[in-house]
């Protein structure tokens, strides 16, 4: 590149190769946290945008991977705290008529759509554990919450999922 050090030259080639090896799994993961795959794709080319954006690149970083998740997640969380301070706004400025959509029929519900149905901090926990197979720790330090917090997050999110999709029987782990 004309113009660059060799310092960033070696930052964009190892962010290069990181795109190549792992944008189809973090986008993989992010449309199972998100439900919408434009969302997803947008968020993790946002990630490593971001990571272009810093001085030397990820250089430095133990777990770029998880660093470019974590980037991701919180993205989509302040989205979704804006999309919800917007219709906070709307809905107070004019009346609006809410538009709700029936859930899926019993004998069709997927993961998919017993994920989108559930909290979303279960929702989280679950993608981030399964989806992307984070411990307990990683993704407490993902959501900057406790371990116990992902604990309990895990549990009741099973246990939600298990509610919404017909024959599922959570596997009885005992100590």
């Amino acid at each position: 590149m004309a113009g660059s050090t060799p310092r960033q030259t070696e930052a964009e080639q190892a962010v290069s190769e990181l795109y190549h090896a792992c944008y189809r799994r973090l986008v993989t993961q992010l449309y199972a946290f998100t439900g919408d795959l434009t969302e997803a794709q947008d968020v993790v080319q946002e990630a490593f945008a971001r990571a272009l954006a810093r001085p030397g690149g990820l250089r430095g970083v133990d777990n770029p991977e998880a660093w470019l998740r974590t980037v991701a997640v919180n993205v989509v969380r302040r989205r979704w705290r804006r999309r919800r301070l917007l219709d906070v706004i709307m809905l107070r400025e004019r009346p609006v008529q809410r538009f709700s959509q029936p859930g899926p029929e019993p004998d069709r519900t997927d993961l998919a759509g017993a994920l989108d149905a559930i909290p979303r901090s279960y929702r989280e926990a679950i993608i981030l554990h399964y989806y992307a197979d984070m411990s307990v720790e990683e993704i407490a330090d993902t959501l900057g919450v406790a371990a116990g917090t992902v604990k309990s997050r895990l549990s009741r999110g099973r246990a939600a999922l298990a509610e919404l999709l017909d024959g599922y029987r959570p596997e009885v782990t005992r100590a």
